[in-house]
């Protein structure tokens, strides 16, 4: 099965709260939408949490053919292996993706603007909001 899976990271703070937004689909349906909070975390490492979600699903749900497409130019660079990793934090989780994209039988990765990811942008900004609506109080105070 061959699918598209379109994935964002956002950090309100830089490091801040983060979420992510992954989308799945195969040809025009979509199999499975995603909307996590992360916790407090950089953009850089929001992003390649939710490439690491994607694929693990992507897998999950029996895809053997993925064409991922996220808005970080940098995560882009760094899976395709044109920009080496230099932050500590982003190895491991770059290692850890690479080790989930070999076992695809065919796997490609491209870069596109965020107004061409909005529904993961969308979602990856929801899972921030509905944590942060969490500890709101039921009635505001007057």
């Amino acid at each position: 099965m061959k699918v598209e899976v379109f994935c964002d990271g956002a950090s309100r703070g830089n490091p801040g709260e983060a979420g992510i937004g992954v989308v799945i689909r195969e040809k025009t349906r979509t199999l499975l939408e995603i909307s996590d909070y992360i916790g407090k975390a950089t953009n850089n490492v929001a992003e390649y949490l939710a490439l690491i979600r994607g694929l693990e699903e992507a897998l999950l749900a029996g895809a053997n053919e993925a064409s991922f497409f996220c808005d970080s130019e940098l995560l882009v660079k760094q899976i395709k292996g044109e920009y080496k990793v230099k932050n500590e934090g982003l190895r491991p989780l770059n290692l850890h993706a690479l080790s989930l994209i070999k076992k695809f039988k065919k796997f490609e990765i491209t870069h596109r603007i965020r107004e061409e990811n909005q529904q993961a942008d969308e979602l990856a900004n929801l899972g921030i909001d509905r944590q942060s609506l969490k500890n709101s109080p039921l009635f505001s105070k007057m």
